[in-house]
């Protein structure tokens, strides 16, 4: 089988495997074992075993995986959450929009302690959409801004996508930690500025909590709950990046940090149980399984892919398509927002890093810049239809008024919003690479 049959077969197979909606790690594998079969022949199936053994369970960065998960739960099940979002209502409640700036403010807290999208949407979608709705803001801005501030939580580190990247490309997890870090919160806060000038425009979007209820709390009451309820998740973060950055931890010693952290605010919140405890423990395993289930599932993917000819086929059709280095990036990124359509990110990450570094590095382009960009592009996965999870996750907790269509309008300015941050990134490269120098030189 050619090399162009090959990506034909596997890449129209794999769409058609999600389109039946068989899950993807199962669709990676199986479309990988019938194109041995049809391609490469039965001796592929060594290497690939190799590879999986060698690059997945021999790992130790990917370790990190399941304790920033670990991480996640704990603070989940400490009720931090609902603590923070409840202190920061009450503190912008005389701003407009001031109910929206506390969803973006605390899922840019959740991201950096979390790094779970579907958690933090989930979670901001139970606790903040209905008040913001009771309290009269407009649908779409409403949902818009808890799931695009959701998925900061796959950029902010410490963030297990992140993790994986880096696992997979030439660059260390400090690297990219720092890299994102500033685009990260920048992105916070473009959607803190888009929303607080909507609501400038539009003040029936965005109203003013009550007065009424704000005078039930006094401005020192307010200050003491932001030292109890949002000091701690900062000094957590802290922790976990300063350990990081300093060198005195690596990436998979610090996310052990983090969990223990984690762990000594759900007891210090009175939270603790052993059921509760043995329930974090479970949904750990169920979410680092399917991640790893994916990983493999793409290793067996690539692995053909790159046995039967087609990953180098691609590689020499972008270079030879001698195309400035400018465009080759903006075609790559348009490829990623393609795919986000149709694949979560672990997917994408997995598929498209070994046809795309190589690029990146034949044309002497710095793959931190571009493995960054991509970490922002990927934000779109999971807001763009018609598979965009952020879609689904805020769908299920969502109050019946609120329909599919309002989800649709208003994830449209948000990715707008990441397409201009990606711009921004493009015309000034110091934004990603500029901390990476402070820190590491």
């Amino acid at each position: 089988m050619s090399p162009e049959l090959l990506t034909v077969v596997m890449f129209g197979g794999l769409l058609a495997g999600l389109f039946m909606g068989h899950p993807l790690p199962f669709v990676l594998g199986g479309v990988a074992v019938i194109a041995a079969f049809l391609g490469p022949g039965f001796g592929a199936f060594g290497i690939i075993v190799n590879r999986i053994y060698g690059g997945v369970m021999d790992n130790y960065v990917l370790v990190a995986i399941p304790l920033f998960i670990l991480m996640a739960r704990f603070l989940n099940d400490s009720g931090v959450t609902d603590r923070m979002f409840e202190t920061l209502r009450l503190a912008l409640g005389r701003v407009r929009g001031g109910l929206t700036l506390a969803v973006v403010v605390v899922s840019v807290l959740l991201a950096a302690t979390t790094g779970i999208v579907g958690a933090s949407i989930t979670v901001m979608g139970m606790i903040a959409l209905r008040p913001m709705l009771e309290y009269g803001y407009q649908k779409e801005l409403s949902v818009g801004t808890v799931m695009a501030s959701g998925t900061l939580g796959i950029l902010i580190p410490p963030s297990i996508m992140l993790v994986l990247m880096a696992s997979y490309s030439p660059l260390s997890v400090g690297e990219l930690f720092a890299g994102s870090l500033v685009p990260g919160l920048l992105l916070g806060l473009a959607y803190a500025v888009y929303v607080v000038i909507t609501c400038l425009l539009r003040p029936d979007w965005g109203p003013p909590v009550a007065e009424s209820e704000l005078q039930d709390i006094s401005r020192g009451e307010i200050a003491g709950r932001l030292l109890r309820h949002v000091l701690p998740p900062i000094g957590l973060i802290l922790g976990v990046l300063g350990a990081l950055f300093t060198g005195v931890a690596t990436a998979t010693e610090a996310s052990a940090i983090g969990a223990f952290l984690a762990f000594v605010m759900m007891v210090g919140y009175g939270q603790f149980t052993p059921r509760r405890f043995m329930v974090s423990l479970l949904e750990t395993g169920k979410v680092t399984a399917m991640v790893l289930w994916v990983i493999v599932g793409a290793t067996a993917f690539t692995g053909v892919f790159n046995i039967g000819g087609g990953m180098r086929m691609v590689q020499e059709l972008l270079i030879g398509a001698d195309l400035s280095p400018a465009v080759l990036i903006f075609v790559m990124l348009a490829i990623v927002f393609l795919l986000g359509m149709f694949l979560d990110w672990t997917g994408i990450v997995l598929l498209s890093f070994p046809i795309m570094l190589p690029v990146i590095e034949a044309m002497e382009l710095d793959p931190l810049w571009f493995v960054v960009m991509m970490a922002v592009m990927l934000q779109t996965s999971f807001l763009t239809p018609p598979f965009g999870y952020a879609l689904f996750y805020l769908k299920g907790v969502a109050p019946p008024e609120v329909g599919t269509l309002h989800l649709y309008r208003g994830i449209v300015p948000f990715v707008l919003i990441i397409l201009g941050m990606i711009g921004l990134m493009a015309l000034f490269p110091g934004i990603v690479t500029w901390l990476p120098e402070q820190l590491f030189g």
